[in-house]
Formats: C-alpha cells, structure tokens, sequence
C-alpha cells in the first residue's frame, strides 16, 4: 500500500453474502457521492434509519461541497471512499498532524450500519495512518452528547483525552444547533507498529 492509493479490500464473495467493500481514496469526481452519503448519516429522516444520526441534536447540513473538495486538496488529507457494487457504502477522511493522524467525516449508509462495515473502515484508516505517514496516535473529535457514539469509538481502544472543543456555534455550513450545550470531546488511540 502506498501514500497515493490504499490497496483493495479483496473481492471475493460467498454466495448470499453482502459484496466485498472496495477501498480507494477519493477523488474529485466523488464530491457529490460524498457528500449524500455524509449527509444521509448524519441528517434528516434518512439518517434516522441508523444509529449514527445527529438529528435530534442538529438540523441543517453536516458538510458540502465546497468542504469536501477542500479536504480533497490538502496535502497530507485522503478521503477514503468505501463501495460495494460500484455504489458508494461509507467513507472517512484522514489528515497528518504532527506524529497523529485526524479521523473524521466516519459516514457508513444507514440502510448497513450495525454489519461490520464501520470496523473495517476504521481499520483501513488505522492501516493508512501508520503506513503512509508513521502515525502513532489516531485523534478525533464526538459530540459529547453521542454517548452510545463515544462508547463504540473507546470498544475500538480510543480513550477520552480530558479535552473538549466548541461547537461551532453561529456557523450554519456545520448545522443548526437544537440545544445550547454541545461541545465535542477529544478522544485518542495509540497506533501499534504494524506487524510483518
């Protein structure tokens, strides 16, 4: 595997089993995959469907466009695009900062949540932190009120760091608040050397 392109998940198949995820950073030709996917986890009456969903505590958009090309652009930033039969299934982006990796924009459609998929993804970022810029923590921030959220995240080995950010109050490209009182927690997990 190397910086420019993750390697492909494999794609053999049982029969009566879901396809094979296929792997690949995302290109620009993706924004506009990207961002409905982003958003039908996230947002609105579809996002409701699974469990990822943040619209009991905000309305409005959760990225568009524009934000998604940006983290396209940046230099040490992938955005890795998950399909299953050609059709687009989850998706993260990665960014280089410092000796840490970020992990964010975790989307996984809400019609497969709960099957596995988000385990892989997370994995495949790991993978791609360590291997394309030696990464030994992955950082990201959650809500803190996405209490079942933060629990999944530390099932996966990531610890509360005692910090917290803002929400981003009055800034409507990130949506509109629904309760006075969010903020996002900082959580952390170290990277073990990778094996072989």
């Amino acid at each position: 595997m190397t910086a420019a392109e993750p390697a492909a998940a494999p794609t053999d198949q049982v029969a009566g089993q879901a396809p094979a995820p296929v792997f690949r950073a995302a290109e620009a030709r993706d924004v506009p995959a990207l961002v409905a996917l982003v958003e039908s986890a996230y947002r609105g009456e579809s996002s409701r469907a699974g469990w990822t969903t943040e619209a009991h505590l905000l309305e409005g958009q959760r990225t568009d466009a524009a934000a998604v090309a940006e983290l396209l652009e940046r230099p040490d930033s992938v955005v890795l695009l998950v399909e299953r039969d050609g059709a687009p299934a989850a998706c993260c982006h990665v960014e280089r900062r410092g000796g840490a990796a970020y992990f964010g924009m975790f989307s996984v459609s809400p019609a497969i949540q709960g099957g596995g998929l988000g385990r892989q993804v997370l994995a495949r970022a790991e993978e791609w932190a360590r291997a394309a810029w030696g990464a030994t923590t992955m950082e990201m921030t959650v809500i803190e009120q996405r209490a079942d959220l933060i629990a999944w995240y530390e099932r996966r080995g990531f610890a509360r760091t005692g910090g917290f950010e803002p929400f981003p109050y009055g800034d409507e490209r990130f949506g509109v608040p629904l309760r006075p009182d969010l903020r996002f927690v900082k959580l952390a997990k170290s990277l073990s050397p990778q094996e072989g």
